[in-house]
C-alpha cells in the first residue's frame, strides 16, 4: 500500500534536521536544484534564529519549523515524507530509527554512524518499517570521480596494484569534528572519503587493515586523532594507502596505478572546488578539467526517485556500513599497535557506483551563514 501511495505522488517532501554549515551552504540550497521531485516542507534545529531565517529564505512555513523535542510530533504531522539528517555523526542512529519508526524515509549525512552495530540496527529498522535508508555519499553522483571509475574498470591501467590518498585541513578549535563525544575524528569525517574511493575503484573489500595515529602538542586535538595514517590490504595482493589530518593544509587527492598505467584526482573530495583528472598510460598523459557543480541536488534527485517508485536507494545502508566497520578496526589498529582482520567478510559487498548514475547540476551560489562557522580555517 506505502508503495501505490507513493507512485501516486510525484514530489518527496522533506524536513532537513539539523542547520549547521553543511545544511547552509549545500542541502538547503540544493533543493532549488532538486524540485523536479523534491520539495523542502520542514526544518528542526533548537535555534530559533536558524528557524527564524532560514524558514524565510527557503519559504517554510513558520508552522513547519520544529525543535529537536518537537520531532516526533513532526513526524507523525504528515507534513514530510522523508528526512535528510545533517547532525552531529553520534545522533544519526537516533535520529533515523525514530524517523523509520514513523514511516519517514531516510536520507542521512556519512558517516552513517559512528558503530557498525548502530549501522546495523537502522538498516533492520528500515526494512523492518518499509522505509527508505540512503547514505549521503555525494561522489557516488559527481562526474570526476564517475569517470574515474570508469577508467579503473576498463582495463587500461591493467590489473590495478596500489591506491594512495591525502585528505588533510585546518579544523579550528571547537568545532563538533574535534569532540568525541559527537563521533569526531579525522577518519570518521574526512579519511572515510579515501577509505570509499579505495574500496569503489577497486571494486572490493579489505581484507586487513593497519593504522598509526599521531597527535603534535596542540590542544586542539585533546579528544581526537590529529593524523592517522592508514593500509588496508585488499585481496589479489592490492594495497591501498591514505593520510587523514586535522591539522595539515588543505589537500585532497588520491591516486590508483595499474599495471600499465595511473590515474589521479585533485581536489577529489572538495564540495566546492574544480576536479582534474590526470590518466597516464604508456607513458601518455591526459588531463581534463571538470567545473564546479551542485553535489547534493544530485541526491536528492536520486533518493526522491527511489522512494516514489519503491525501489532501493545506491548508496545503500550497506555501504554505510561497509565504511562504519573498516573505520572501527583502523581505530583498533592504532590502539593496539597491531593489524586487525576484517572477518568475517560482507555477505552482500554493496552495490558499486557506476558511470550511469551521474546527475549534474549547476554550481550553487554559498550563501550567508545563520549561526554556523566555517569549520576549517586558512593557514
Amino acid at each position: 500500500m506505502k508503495e501505490q501511495v507513493a507512485a501516486a505522488k510525484s514530489t518527496v517532501r522533506y524536513a532537513v534536521v539539523g542547520l549547521g554549515y553543511i545544511s547552509q551552504i549545500a542541502v538547503l540550497p540544493a533543493f532549488a536544484h532538486a524540485k523536479k521531485n523534491s520539495r523542502l516542507t520542514a526544518l528542526v534545529s533548537d535555534d530559533p534564529i536558524k528557524l527564524k531565517k532560514l524558514g524565510r529564505k527557503y519559504h517554510v512555513d513558520p508552522q513547519r519549523c520544529y525543535s529537536y523535542d518537537d520531532y516526533d510530533a513532526l513526524l507523525g504531522s504528515g507534513a514530510i515524507d522523508a528526512v535528510y539528517i545533517a547532525l552531529p555523526n553520534s545522533m544519526h542512529c537516533e535520529y533515523t530509527l525514530r524517523a523509520a519508526r514513523a514511516g519517514i524515509h531516510v536520507l542521512c549525512e556519512k558517516p552513517m554512524a559512528v558503530t557498525s552495530e548502530d549501522c546495523q540496527r537502522m538498516i533492520r529498522t528500515a526494512k523492518e518499517f518499509d522505509v527508505r535508508l540512503m547514505i549521503a555519499y555525494r561522489l557516488h553522483f559527481e562526474q570526476t570521480n564517475l569517470k574515474a571509475v570508469q577508467i579503473a574498470r576498463s582495463g587500461r591501467l591493467g590489473d590495478l596494484r596500489f591506491f594512495q590518498s591525502v585528505f588533510s585541513m585546518q579544523v579550528k578549535e571547537g568545532d563538533i569534528r574535534l569532540q568525541r563525544p559527537l563521533g569526531g575524528g579525522t577518519l570518521y569525517d574526512i579519511g572515510i572519503y579515501c577509505i570509499n574511493a579505495a574500496r569503489y575503484l577497486f571494486r572490493d573489500e579489505p581484507v586487513e587493515v593497519c593504522a598509526m595515529s599521531a597527535n603534535s602538542d596542540d590542544e586542539r586535538f585533546r579528544e581526537v586523532d590529529e593524523t592517522t595514517g592508514a593500509i588496508m590490504v585488499f585481496p589479489g595482493g592490492r594495497l591501498a594507502s591514505f593520510t587523514s589530518s586535522f591539522g595539515s593544509a588543505d589537500t585532497a587527492h588520491y591516486r590508483i596505478v595499474g599495471a600499465k598505467g595511473d590515474l589521479s584526482v585533485d581536489a577529489a573530495y572538495e564540495l566546492a572546488e574544480k576536479m582534474q583528472l590526470t590518466v597516464t598510460i604508456k607513458g601518455k598523459t591526459t588531463k581534463k578539467s571538470f567545473p564546479r557543480r551542485d553535489q547534493f541536488a544530485p541526491e536528492l534527485l536520486h533518493f526522491s526517485s527511489c522512494v516514489l517508485k519503491g525501489e532501493p536507494p545506491q548508496p545503500s545502508g550497506e555501504e554505510g556500513f561497509a565504511d562504519v566497520r573498516i573505520i572501527e578496526a583502523l581505530y583498533e589498529s592504532a590502539r593496539s599497535g597491531e593489524c586487525v582482520e576484517l572477518r568475517p567478510p560482507l555477505k552482500a559487498p554493496p552495490a558499486r557506483p557506476r558511470p550511469e548514475q551521474e546527475i549534474r547540476r549547476p554550481a550553487v551560489r554559498r550563501p550567508a551563514l545563520v549561526h554556523a562557522d566555517e569549520p576549517t580555517m586558512r593557514v
